[in-house]
């Protein structure tokens, strides 16, 4: 998770994470991706079903009716472990979190153990009413995904009005004070789309919004001869940048960021380099606390059944369930051979990865995404789009 507006429209100094010592804990959630000690934001996939059909869904969802694997009282078991072990976010996804009627008591129950509770939502199932309980029950945050103006996110969505739907989530959510944000998953069908969720965020008065880069997996892996190729993924950082700048010149600030790609950061700093060097030594320092991608050690993952993943896109390598064992002494066991290396991967990256001058900041990228393509889960992540003059390889 790149800050775009944290680093390049100086919204965050180094000093703002050192006020908190970078501890997790301490640190509000706009700061957490600067700590030290990088405990687990958890994602928790709490439902396999979804009342949509999105052609990228990397949890391959399903119908909407149903019953749910984990039950409420388990959930609160799973919660409650990680809480005194001390990750400091639960994230509720899916599927659709919603379609479980036990959302808001297992967002309360989080909030109570000290947690902040986020949901990755659809927006589609956010009525004023469930609108109105969220914020009862101490919800952070609401991330809801688009996929680009109507025509595009219906096409995406596979269900008609979608679209409305989602924006009508939104404002139910600005309406009892609940923060809100888009989630917005880049690739060939929707890149053209980007200016327009600019002017969309800016109208609509949404305070921040994510671009994920395409990450092979799931339905996503389908899409792998959709994603930006790395010229265009370059422009599209630019573009991103740009149009941040512009709105914070313009008066209407927002959080944005990009997730999933971490040459992202050190792009980003080359670009600083250029326009304002003194702030470049800054946001060079704030990239070597983030230290680039970090799942299975800052981020990890517990799907519908229980079972724990280093991160949410990577769901053929499991360390343990849930229902057998806590995610606090899965996470932590040395006997899990890929979970301990990825704890401290940078020694086991190979290839371009292991050359590169910005590894303690990228952090080798993504590994799923190197699996997906190589079959390797050490290669160069192929989504890197930094020359090798760039990364110091002659």
């Amino acid at each position: 998770m790149i800050g775009i507006s944290k680093l390049y429209c100086g919204q965050v100094e180094p000093s703002d994470a050192l006020r908190y010592g970078r501890e997790s804990g301490k640190m509000p959630s706009h700061l957490l991706q600067f700590s030290k000690d990088k405990k687990p934001v958890v994602v928790w996939n709490m439902t396999r079903r979804c009342n949509l059909k999105c052609v990228h869904c990397y949890a391959q969802a399903v119908d909407p009716e149903g019953n749910d694997e984990i039950s409420t009282e388990q959930g609160k078991e799973i919660i409650r472990d990680l809480a005194q072990y001390g990750a400091p976010v639960m994230l509720f996804s899916g599927g659709e979190p919603l379609v479980r009627k036990d959302l808001v008591e297992l967002a309360k129950f989080a909030t109570e153990q000290g947690m902040r509770a986020v949901i990755s939502t659809n927006g589609t199932l956010i009525t004023k009413e469930k609108a109105r309980e969220l914020k009862e029950v101490g919800l952070s945050y609401v991330g809801i995904s688009l996929d680009g103006m109507e025509e595009v996110h219906n096409k995406f969505r596979g269900v008609p009005n979608s679209f409305k739907k989602a924006l009508e989530g939104i404002e139910n959510c600005k309406a009892e004070g609940l923060k809100v944000g888009l989630r917005f998953t880049i690739n060939k069908r929707n890149a053209p789309e980007v200016p327009k969720i600019f002017d969309l965020i800016k109208e609509l008065e949404i305070p921040r919004i994510c671009f994920y880069h395409l990450v092979y997996s799931g339905r996503g892996s389908e899409l792998i001869k959709e994603d930006l190729d790395h010229a265009e993924t370059r422009a599209m950082v630019d573009l991103i940048m740009d149009r941040t700048r512009q709105l914070f010149e313009e008066g209407h600030p927002k959080e944005v960021l990009t997730v999933d790609n971490h040459a992202d950061g050190p792009y980003v700093w080359m670009r600083m380099l250029k326009e304002d060097p003194k702030r470049a030594a800054e946001v060079f320092e704030l990239l070597q606390y983030n230290e680039g991608n970090n799942s299975g050690r800052g981020i990890g993952c517990i799907s519908w059944d229980g079972t724990v993943h280093p991160d949410q896109f990577w769901r053929n390598k499991v360390f343990g369930n849930v229902l057998e064992r806590p995610f606090s002494e899965i996470w932590d066991d040395p006997e899990i051979e890929l979970l301990a290396k990825l704890k401290d991967k940078k020694q086991h990256v190979t290839g371009r990865c292991a050359q590169c001058r910005f590894l303690n900041i990228c952090g080798g990228n993504f590994r799923a995404r190197a699996e997906s393509y190589y079959g390797d889960v050490w290669a160069p992540d192929p989504a890197c789009f930094l020359t090798d003059e760039e990364i110091g390889i002659k």
